[in-house]
């Protein structure tokens, strides 16, 4: 734990202000995005442009204020979301890494999965599918906490019977 709060104090001492800007600014603006009152703010302006469609006799331009208005706001919240989708993202798997690590019986193999390709991933998936199936058949499902642990005791109760 003491090396790790070292890199943090090392890494946040050679960052610059502006370096962190867009970070700073894109979790205001996700959190602020996600609150009651951007609900009621975009709300009120949707209901300022209906009541003013008389004002302007439903025009061609009319349409395309809130059109225009509304394709530039989710383009940029695209990408504002998906900074915030990678940073939770990023925290989930290293909280799981952290579990991982931590538990006597968790495969370490398990550390940092997420770098695998999604075919690589599919055929872990199909072990922990195999072990499943193994664990089913036992007596004790927490006489096993890895695969090859699952499989050497199925084979030797194979052998015992």
């Amino acid at each position: 734990m003491r090396a790790l709060n070292e890199l943090l104090m090392k890494n946040n001492k050679n960052k610059r202000k502006s370096d962190n800007f867009f970070e700073r600014v894109s979790t205001r603006i996700t959190c602020w995005t996600g609150s009651p009152v951007a609900f009621g703010v975009a709300f009120m302006i949707v209901m300022a442009w209906v009541f003013s469609g008389p004002i302007f006799n439903y025009s061609d331009t009319w349409q395309l204020v809130i059109n225009t208005g509304t394709t530039i706001i989710t383009f940029l919240m695209v990408f504002l979301i998906q900074k915030s989708q990678n940073k939770d993202s990023k925290a989930i798997q290293l909280k799981l890494n952290e579990l991982i690590a931590a538990s006597r019986f968790a495969s370490n193999r398990m550390v940092d999965i997420e770098d695998l390709s999604e075919a690589e991933l599919d055929i872990l998936r199909k072990y922990y599918q195999k072990l499943s199936d193994i664990a089913e058949e036992d007596d004790d499902i927490h006489q096993s906490h890895s695969i090859d642990a699952a499989v050497d005791l199925h084979e030797s109760k194979k052998i015992k019977k």
